[in-house]
């Protein structure tokens, strides 16, 4: 299979995107876990401990999906760099390469969404239990 220059040019606007989407998620974490440790100062208490590793899990996936992102996104630079010089095979190489890590960060992606949704509905259950003992 021929790939032209332009081949792997055709992700950086699909990567730039992801990208915006995880840098956007880690700031949403962020704020909750300052917001956590304001209210932690305040009360003095650490009762949200499933929480607590929860987020810790959650930065540490998205630290990944950020690493390997940027990893395709350099290895489509790369990509091109080496079809412009006429190495056309390690530039079909390199861009496959960079194929994989953009599988690899969307993966990543996909479990941090469950660990996500596994703490909003610790959330949800903690509202729940206390919605019962106010009707109770």
């Amino acid at each position: 299979m021929e790939i032209e220059i332009s081949t792997p040019a055709l992700l950086f606007p699909a990567v730039s995107l992801l990208l915006l989407a995880y840098t956007n998620r880690f700031l949403a974490i962020s704020q909750l876990i300052r917001l956590l440790n304001h209210q932690s100062k305040e009360h003095e208490s650490c009762e949200q401990t499933a929480q607590i590793d929860n987020l810790k899990l959650r930065v540490e996936l998205t630290k990944w999906m950020q690493i390997f992102g940027v990893l395709s996104i350099l290895l489509c630079t790369f990509s091109m760099f080496g079809l412009f010089l006429g190495y056309l095979d390690l530039g079909k190489k390199i861009f496959g390469l960079s194929l994989v890590a953009m599988c690899v960060s969307l993966i990543i992606s996909l479990i941090e969404v469950a660990v996500s949704t596994k703490a909003l509905n610790l959330e949800l259950g903690d509202m729940h239990q206390k919605c019962k003992k106010n009707k109770g």
